[in-house]
């Protein structure tokens, strides 16, 4: 992985995007803004819309990158799920979270990250 010619953040949404389509997503829009706030990547997973949150991080020194994604992270993604769905009501809607640490060189998806509660 090389992070030279990009910032971190820009160049994890390009790997975590790769991945996800290698996994048989459909790529749909790269930072989509809306009212409440900002997409990194949206997927399609079959009938699914898939509201990704890409952490990307150099190393776990101050924690992993799905550490990143805190209560109020997952607060404000459960807003933007709902804002979606109300553009897309024959969607369902569902907030994965893909985490990339650049030093192990390490990809972690976790479907389903959020929920609301």
């Amino acid at each position: 992985m090389t992070f030279q010619s990009k910032s971190l953040g820009n160049e994890g949404e390009e790997l975590a995007k790769e991945y996800l389509v290698k996994k048989g997503y459909k790529f749909v829009k790269k930072n989509l803004r809306l009212v409440c706030g900002e997409i990194d990547l949206l997927m399609e997973d079959g009938d699914d819309l898939v509201i990704c949150e890409v952490k990307t991080k150099t190393n776990d020194e101050f924690g992993s990158p799905q550490d990143m994604v805190d209560f109020f992270k997952k607060k404000k993604l459960v807003q933007l799920a709902k804002a979606l769905w109300q553009l897309y009501p024959s969607h369902s809607v569902r907030i994965d979270v893909v985490a990339i640490n650049v030093e192990n060189e390490s990809i972690t998806h976790i479907v389903n990250a959020v929920e609301e509660s």
